[in-house]
């Protein structure tokens, strides 16, 4: 009997639990933070690959392009609430489908029908743009999985009818890039909580709601738990990903323990079985503070204010949204965007650029001018970007990266910011503008942190002769006649 089947009829039966049982945690790691923290190690393709695409795309990204807000959470402001947000979406839904008790959010499944969707084309997209590792969204808030799934809400059997994490993952094969997905699941029963206020109870148990929830939005009891289990688990044994990243919360949050250290520990277990125990997967989520050694920390729209000592994530939303929306604005311009992801890279960081895809499976205008613009100066830059790793300082100059989540710069640089990585023995210095007069780079002032002298100094991109000197209050490179056509303007630093 499959998951599916166990699960319609545990809820017939009038019970919400699985009648599953749990796989044995079996292998070197425990399910256990101390365990996972001891063990733990980001594995060197994902270090060395530096770039990646993330891929929101689902039911928000066909709900109507004139909506007034959001993309991400459409599914829960639709049906209102208190804040101005919810109560703008509702009225706009209420007036284009009817009000939620009568055109609920199931019944925009059919309008998301991915008619344009060719994945094959867009990895091929993105790899030629500099990316080495692409990561879908399995399954969001709204519990609506995004692949052949034993839960019932899924894309093979509703809207586009197609197992999008099946052919996402055979196109990544196909350019040799790294698999990973993305799961958001765990905030589902509170997430639906407005919702509910419109249907009948039980209505939609055990596929919208899924399990009780508790009143302030995490899910507490046993059988949610494990429900959240068996849904991740199903993708780890059906995809292999490369990557898992959650997120949202996991049970056993704030614990040593539970069902969430175990779903963890069992992933990385299971791959080190796999690879003669050699680590080759990342764990990743965003927790503020609890068991940072243990995974890889995602810094969503956020940065790091110096050089962290393990490799973390910048994640960051090229439309404005998490999920598309015609009306959203980045706020970031892509001048910026560049510069950021150069920043996070000089300082142990790994970026992941989010691609909102329309409803029809197409990528934005607008967000093709970002991801071109990155790949335009990895073309020109990448030897100083990939497999590099953090110099001994991150960098100079006058603007301010403030360290944390949800905090992202998108003030413009100047020329006297400078970010450095390094390679095989040379030192790569970035202008996060292009400069319109001389460089001065005071951090590479003779007799200062620089310990070797310079032999040479190239300006990627270009075979024009570069002219400098170093001096006492810094390194001067004069200005190049022709620069290379990037928003990053980058120098190869050979040491004697």
């Amino acid at each position: 009997m499959n998951f599916k089947a166990k699960y319609i009829i545990s809820f017939l039966l009038g019970s919400a639990c699985l009648a599953a049982e749990l796989p044995p945690s079996t292998g070197p790691i425990e399910p256990n933070w101390e365990s996972m923290a001891e063990n733990y190690e980001v594995p060197e393709w994902f270090v060395d690959g530096k770039i990646g695409v993330w891929m929101h795309w689902g039911i928000p990204s066909a709900a109507g392009d004139d909506r007034p807000n959001d993309g991400s959470w459409y599914g829960r402001n639709m049906y209102g609430g208190g804040k101005k947000l919810a109560k703008e979406l509702s009225a706009w839904h209420t007036e284009r489908y009817g009000p939620p008790e009568e055109f609920g959010y199931d019944q925009l499944i059919p309008l998301f029908k991915a008619e344009n969707w060719d994945p094959d084309a867009l990895v091929a997209f993105v790899k030629d743009n500099g990316a080495r590792f692409v990561m879908p969204v399995a399954c969001h808030h709204d519990n609506f999985d995004m692949y052949d799934s034993s839960h019932p809400w899924n894309s093979m059997d509703m809207g586009p009818k197609r197992d999008t994490l099946k052919e996402w993952k055979e196109a990544a094969t196909k350019y040799g890039l790294k698999f990973g997905i993305s799961t958001h699941l765990y905030w589902s029963p509170g997430w639906w909580k407005p919702a509910r206020r419109h249907y009948e109870p039980g209505t939609f148990v055990g596929k919208l709601y899924n399990m009780d929830y508790d009143p302030n939005g995490y899910a507490t009891s046993d059988e949610w738990n494990e429900h959240w289990y068996e849904r991740c688990w199903e993708i780890i044994e059906k995809y292999d990903p490369d990557m898992f990243n959650n997120d949202a919360p996991y049970p056993g949050i704030g614990t040593n323990t539970g069902l969430g250290a175990k779903l963890f520990s069992d992933y990385i277990n299971r791959d080190l079985k796999e690879n003669d125990g050699k680590q080759e997967v990342v764990l990743s989520f965003k927790d503020k503070a609890r068991n940072r050694e243990a995974f890889t920390y995602n810094l969503e729209r956020g940065a790091a204010g110096e050089i962290k000592p393990e490799p973390w994530m910048w994640a960051t939303d090229l439309s404005g949204n998490w999920y598309y929306r015609a009306g959203a604005v980045n706020k970031m311009s892509v001048p910026v965007m560049v510069a950021n992801g150069v920043d996070a890279i000089s300082k142990n960081g790994v970026v992941m650029l989010n691609v909102a895809l329309k409803g029809d499976g197409t990528i934005p205008e607008k967000q093709i001018a970002y991801l071109t613009a990155f790949g335009d100066f990895l073309k020109i830059n990448g030897e100083g970007i990939y497999e590099s790793r953090p110099w001994k300082v991150f960098g100079e100059g006058p603007t301010e990266i403030k360290d944390g989540r949800q905090g992202e710069n998108k003030k413009p640089f100047t020329q006297e910011d400078i970010r450095f990585t390094t390679k095989d023995g040379v030192l790569y210095a970035f202008v996060l503008t292009p400069p319109k007069e001389d460089i001065l780079i005071t951090t590479l002032a003779t007799g200062g942190v620089l310990e070797q002298e310079i032999d040479t100094i190239e300006m990627m991109g270009s075979d024009e002769n570069i002219q400098w000197k170093c001096a006492a209050d810094g390194l001067k490179i004069e200005v190049p006649r022709d620069l290379p056509d990037a928003f990053v303007t980058g120098f190869k630093i050979t040491l004697k």
